[in-house]
């Protein structure tokens, strides 16, 4: 197979979306990202999900792990159930009144309510790897929910999402109907319950997908498709992997930001309305006003896009979550780092370098800026460059400072030891 400068092979790269849409990545991304459902069946890919969740699983995550609201939501035909009747307290030295109730959600289950596991990508270690995985293949934060309906139950009446999904069917059958938005590209604040009427008429004409899920199947649904599903004849699960869309609107919040920000400096736009101000009467201020709009017009033509860019770059990796860490056992590797130990950098952990031009670089890593001096840019710049390589092989230092650098990027969780292991 071709491989790319990096050495990978081509279906090595971007590996969850693949799973995903059994499409090379740049096929899905002219055709159907932000434009068009996928539906992408098991038996043209021998597919399966439930090496990220299944049923026992989800048995073991309701009884044994201790879950609290909001990581659990209960809904009976379109409405959410009240958490205090699947809540209680865990008992002697766990009091906290908001834990899961096995037993209570096995009543409310057998009644006929989906159960809907929430934030599974910060709590079940195979979704977090595989929704970090998929974030850094779209470029694009992620989150994972999983629903169990039980056999011939719905969970949720026709709505639409303001995110983008992938539906993975885990286990059992599932029929679901989609329609053409009542509104494209939604953004967080536009939710479907603002447009209910829209949505309930629109969700009575004909169907753009109308088919049954069953397991391993996937479908990709952006954001604003109309969608509902019901079980058929047996207990139902899927996983929905919510995408959070970076968005132009995104981008002209930051922009926004920005000018709020410098704009607060004009002594004009500081300036107190005038004495006796009636607001009842809006034409009395209208010149005013009008010299506020014309004034903030002038702060948005001095923005800078690469600002923006950046601020928009700064709320956006906030969002994702780079590779846990072992605190442990990377607490007792930096104590113990050799010439010879081998450095990791964090996985998923967005990083770039800057020159500060003042005697220092700053290492942008996630939602952190992290000062280095000057003389140690080589070395990260090297690490940023090959992702892993050995104390000893910093370039630029003395075998010092490079044990130092070493145990700074440790602690600070940029980069990792592979197979640390705690203190016995």
């Amino acid at each position: 197979m071709d491989r790319t400068p990096e050495g990978r092979t081509e279906q090595q790269l971007r590996p969850a979306l693949r799973r995903c849409t059994a499409l090379p990545p740049e096929v899905f991304a002219a055709e159907h990202w932000a434009r068009r459902p996928l539906l992408t069946r098991a038996e043209d890919t021998g597919n399966s999900f439930t090496d990220l969740l299944d049923l026992p699983a989800v048995d073991e995550l309701l009884s044994r792990r201790g879950l609290r609201t909001p990581f659990l939501r209960i809904a009976k035909d379109g409405a959410v159930v009240d958490p205090k009747r699947f809540t209680t307290s865990g008992g002697a030295g766990a009091e906290i009144a908001d834990q899961v109730s096995s037993d209570a959600v096995l009543r409310l289950f057998a009644d006929g309510s989906t159960v809907v596991l929430q934030g599974l990508h910060r709590l079940w270690p195979p979704l977090i790897e595989f929704a970090d995985q998929l974030a850094a293949d779209l470029g694009h934060p992620t989150q994972v929910n999983a629903y169990i309906t039980p056999p011939s139950s719905q969970g949720f009446s026709p709505h639409y999402d303001v995110h983008d999904v992938f539906v993975l069917q885990v286990a059992g059958e599932k029929h679901w109907t989609i329609h053409e938005p009542v509104l494209r590209d939604p953004l967080r604040t536009q939710v479907w319950t603002d447009r209910a009427d829209e949505v309930a008429a629109a969700a009575e004409g004909e169907p753009v997908i109308d088919a049954v899920l069953r397991p391993g199947d996937a479908l990709y649904l952006p954001r604003g498709y109309l969608h509902s599903a019901k079980a058929l004849g047996e207990i139902s699960a899927h996983l929905t992997v919510g995408i959070q869309a970076v968005t132009r609107w995104a981008a002209a919040e930051s922009a926004l930001d920005l000018v709020r920000t410098l704009a607060a400096e004009d002594p004009e736009l500081r300036a107190s309305l005038p004495l006796g101000l009636d607001l009842v009467r809006p034409d009395s201020i209208r010149d005013d006003v009008a010299g506020v709009i014309a004034g903030l017009q002038e702060w948005l033509d001095r923005v800078d896009p690469t600002e923006v860019a950046d601020r928009l770059r700064a709320r956006t990796w906030a969002q994702v979550r780079p590779e846990p860490v072992a605190p442990l056992a990377q607490s007792a590797a930096a104590a113990a780092l050799s010439e010879d130990t081998v450095l990791r950098l964090r996985r998923r952990l967005r990083c770039s370098l800057r020159n500060t031009g003042d005697g220092a670089v700053t290492l942008i890593a996630g939602r952190r800026s992290l000062s280095f001096p000057a003389g140690e840019s080589m070395a990260l710049e090297e690490l940023l460059a090959v992702g892993e390589l050995k104390v000893g092989d910093l370039p630029g230092l003395e075998p010092a400072e490079r044990i130092t650098l070493a145990r700074r990027l440790v602690t600070e969780s940029v980069a990792t030891v592979p197979d640390a292991t705690p203190p016995r």
